[in-house]
């Protein structure tokens, strides 16, 4: 017979039964207590510790159950822990590391099969077949122009709200800077600096015709972010041959690039209010260039390329004295801009939320030519983006306003190519001459186009000693200023 010892003792002990042929005792001071103990240990390392491991750990086993590749930086992984680590697993790689990933806002990208790359959780970015899911939901809410039209009535006021441009801040009443006109083969270069704010400028080049007859279309180039800025060659190869052809074409710089670091810091880019300050640069600019005599306010494009793309998408949406807008390698179903500049501002989340193909769809009727590759998120224009843009100007009856110039084994630039199809498409549409750029062949020549070396197109000089007295020197001082000219 089993005999019990007394719980009150503090040597408790356990009898049990062992099986030998015949019955005996078998008792064992202590060890109640230690399976007790060791019990309760596991229980706190495990479900009330959230059965935590190390991320690095976590990698590393994944590596082995499913003999793949995770890359990653040290600084990535270090102090970071998996919670419930052990009960993450799936059936795949992908949706294990999907699942391992998800509470601490990481994600992977894979490279190729079965090599994956460790990444920060991206809120500007969706996966293709997310966003082709989500371009359905939003195509859920219109179907003809009339509801399309609404859909726009909704979103355009948040879109000037979430950008703290409602109201618009006051404006400067300071004259522009003009200096240093360049006489070139058949156009001209002029160096402006703009008072956007009180004491912040936007610095930039105007091109125009040599010889103008009457009143000339006007060409905004926001600038991406490409090496050189709006300094570099295949930019100015693009502002002069629109201005041969008999536009006036005008390049700015992002903020916090170029001469603006005169003013701010190169961190300051990547501040959300980046995204205000260049949407208010590109409608302050447009105010000036509207008031020169040669202006043709029914001529007015827009064109960029990456985030210079997303800006072109913006203001054609926000403002409709754009008359024509060319973003390049930019429109995507699942990709609204990785830098604050282009989606730190809550735009993104008008109207319940929206995307990048919505804001393009905003310029119809208006002529748009979508420039897209197959190097970048801007691949699946042909079969997603771009039938939903004819699908939103079909409801204006012009789908053949809308135009896509697709090249698949290009990737993320303005280059040549695209710049022949942008030109192509603005002198058909604003009835530019564009016989003044082709040579005998027939072919567009860019080769007469002087490229200029920086300091050339500088305004305030190689060292910003012609910076106004008046100008701002601190991101700090920026918002200070912002909130100022707001009331």
């Amino acid at each position: 017979m089993y005999k019990r010892k007394s719980t009150s003792t503090v040597r408790s002990s356990i009898t049990l039964p062992i099986l030998t042929g015949h019955r005996t005792k078998f008792t064992v001071l202590a060890l109640g207590v230690s399976l007790f103990v060791n019990a309760i240990a596991f229980a706190q390392n495990t479900s009330d510790n959230e059965y935590k491991k190390p991320l690095k750990q976590v990698l590393a086993e994944v590596e082995a159950k499913f003999n793949v590749k995770v890359k990653y930086s040290e600084d990535m992984v270090e102090d970071r822990w998996v919670p419930y680590a052990d009960w993450r697993y799936k059936p795949t790689a992908a949706k294990t590391l999907a699942a391992v990933l998800a509470p601490l806002d990481m994600k992977v990208n894979e490279e190729k099969p079965g090599n994956f790359k460790l990444k920060y959780y991206e809120y500007s970015r969706l996966t293709p077949e997310e966003g082709k899911e989500k371009l359905a939901y939003l195509s859920s809410f219109y179907t003809d122009k009339a509801t399309w039209e609404k859909r726009k009535a909704d979103l355009r006021p948040c879109m000037y709200e979430a950008l703290q441009l409602s109201p618009m801040p006051a404006k400067p009443k300071s004259k522009p800077i003009i200096t240093n006109k360049r006489v070139m083969d058949g156009y001209t270069i002029e160096n402006i600096a703009i008072e956007t704010l009180p004491g912040v400028y936007v610095c930039g080049s105007l091109y125009k015709p040599l010889k103008i007859k009457g009143k000339i279309p006007v060409v905004l180039c926001p600038d991406g972010h490409f090496g050189d800025g709006r300094y570099r060659a295949d930019g100015q190869y693009r502002y002069a041959m629109l201005a041969k052809m008999g536009a006036m074409a005008i390049s700015y710089d992002l903020f916090a690039w170029g001469e603006s670091l005169l003013q701010f810091e190169g961190k300051d880019h990547r501040r959300s209010l980046a995204m205000t300050i260049q949407a208010l640069n590109s409608m302050r600019i447009l105010d000036y260039l509207l008031l020169l005599k040669e202006a043709d306010p029914t001529r007015v494009a827009i064109t960029g390329a990456s985030g210079g793309g997303s800006q072109t998408m913006l203001i054609t949406a926000l403002d409709d004295r754009i008359k024509l807008s060319v973003p390049v390698v930019m429109l995507s179903s699942y990709f609204s801009g990785g830098c604050p500049c282009e989606s730190g501002m809550p735009v993104h989340l008008c109207g319940g939320g929206t995307n990048n193909d919505e804001l393009a769809a905003m310029a119809a009727p208006r002529p748009q030519l979508v420039i897209s590759d197959g190097g970048d998120w801007s691949a699946n224009v042909p079969d997603t983006d771009f039938p939903y843009l004819q699908k939103i100007y079909g409801y204006y009856g012009k789908p053949e306003m809308v135009a896509n110039s697709h090249f698949p084994k290009e990737g993320h630039d303005y280059g040549k190519s695209k710049r022949l199809a942008m030109y192509d498409f603005v002198a058909k549409q604003f009835n530019l001459n564009i016989a003044a750029v082709k040579g005998a062949d027939g072919k567009v020549d860019e080769s007469k186009v002087n490229i200029e070396k920086y300091p050339a197109m500088y305004v305030f000089g190689e060292k910003g000693e012609k910076l106004p007295a008046n100008a701002i020197h601190s991101f700090a001082e920026l918002e200070k200023v912002f909130t100022a000219a707001k009331k």
